[in-house]
């Protein structure tokens, strides 16, 4: 379901808002919020969720490992957009769910007329890291 209203977007959006993802916001077009659902270092897996404002997405990256690795999104609020390289964006509505092998190219985001959540789940690997490239146009976002 779509939502421009953020008051209603905010009774749809379970696991809340949380602040402004300033520490990553250098790698997103539009204002991201962050709410950490577990602590670093207390689980074998870190748990966020990432809400993108209409029209926010994130650059593309890729989430490296020399083993194990990756991110799986579950959607939870409102829609958005997942895309690889070389592929076609996939729409994203409360419910889907999305595997990200280590080393895929991608971004993810809302769509412009909605806001956007999905819990984060970064896996566990051997040295991961992610690698954040260029952005997401305005030319390529507004094709979709």
């Amino acid at each position: 379901m779509k939502y421009m209203n953020k008051e209603e977007f905010e009774k749809a959006n379970m696991f809340g808002t949380g602040v402004p993802n300033e520490k990553f916001a250098q790698y997103f077009i539009g204002d991201s919020f962050l709410n950490p659902l577990t602590k670093p270092g207390e689980t074998p897996v870190f748990l966020a969720n990432v809400t993108f404002e209409p029209g926010c997405r994130n650059n593309w990256h890729i989430h490296h490992a020399e083993s194990g690795g990756g991110q799986m999104l579950i959607c939870t609020a409102g829609e958005g957009w997942y895309q690889e390289d070389g592929k076609k964006a996939v729409s994203l509505h409360e419910g889907s769910v999305v595997y990200i092998p280590a080393g895929v190219k991608h971004w993810h985001g809302a769509k412009a007329d909605s806001w956007f959540s999905h819990v984060a789940f970064e896996l566990p690997g051997e040295n991961t890291q992610n690698e954040w490239l260029e952005i997401v146009s305005d030319e390529e976002y507004n094709k979709l």
